[in-house]
């Protein structure tokens, strides 16, 4: 058995839109309005932290006290309001259930917190078709460490490097480098003509290819 390992902000689905809104309800709480619009999509799948330095940086009050102090807020923010905004990328899960068909072990690697990503995923309604979940909070480390990305595939049952990493970002890329894996990149994400240049195993342009990529790259004995 191979393992199929999936980010999951940018990846799975586009979550931009709960994040942005998370990271303006900090703003406006500083009094400054709402800071981040449609646009810092790429920012907002780059985490809270980042939402909150590049607004800052943006009105030039960038602060890491700041920062700090308000990245408990996002996070609440968040969890209060983490779906009404978020959709599945077209085609993902009908993929999931193709490489599931053909006997590959499905999993989540994310630096979302993993509470936070089993609630979104439970949100959504496809929790069930992940048999395993990594956070960013899970183990000490994080992405792009490798050990998360192993610790989804060994949950699995699977050898861990037998496994591909479905990503949108350089740390994806590097995750999988550093694990000694394939990584395929998605094109369709706001950083999606950035994704050649890190020269993954894989560019993925839409989800219908995806079995037929996975096989060429881990094909089942």
């Amino acid at each position: 058995m191979a393992a199929v390992i999936f980010d999951l902000d940018g990846t799975l689905a586009d979550t931009s839109g709960d994040l942005l809104a998370a990271a303006n309800h900090c703003f406006r709480d500083m009094g400054l309005g709402d800071v981040l619009g449609p646009d810092d999509a790429g920012v907002a799948l780059r985490g809270g932290r980042m939402m909150l330095r590049t607004g800052l940086t943006r009105v030039e009050q960038m602060d890491d006290a700041v920062v700090d102090k308000y990245y408990p807020v996002l996070l609440e923010a968040y969890a209060a309001d983490i779906s009404s905004r978020t959709t599945l990328y077209p085609g993902v899960m009908q993929a999931i259930a193709v490489l599931s068909d053909q006997g590959y072990a499905i999993g989540i690697c994310t630096n979302k917190p993993e509470g936070l990503a089993e609630q979104l995923m439970q949100d959504l309604g496809v929790r069930d078709a992940f048999g395993s979940l990594v956070g960013a909070d899970t183990l000490p480390v994080r992405k792009p460490d490798p050990e998360p990305l192993f610790e989804a595939t060994r949950r699995l049952g699977v050898d861990q490097q037998t496994c591909i990493l479905v990503g949108d970002s350089d740390t994806d890329r590097n995750t999988a480098r550093a694990a000694g894996v394939p990584s395929v990149l998605v094109t369709f994400g706001p950083s999606g003509e950035d994704m050649a240049a890190l020269e993954p195993e894989a560019l993925l342009d839409n989800y219908a290819a995806l079995p037929s990529v996975v096989t060429a790259l881990r094909p089942l004995a």
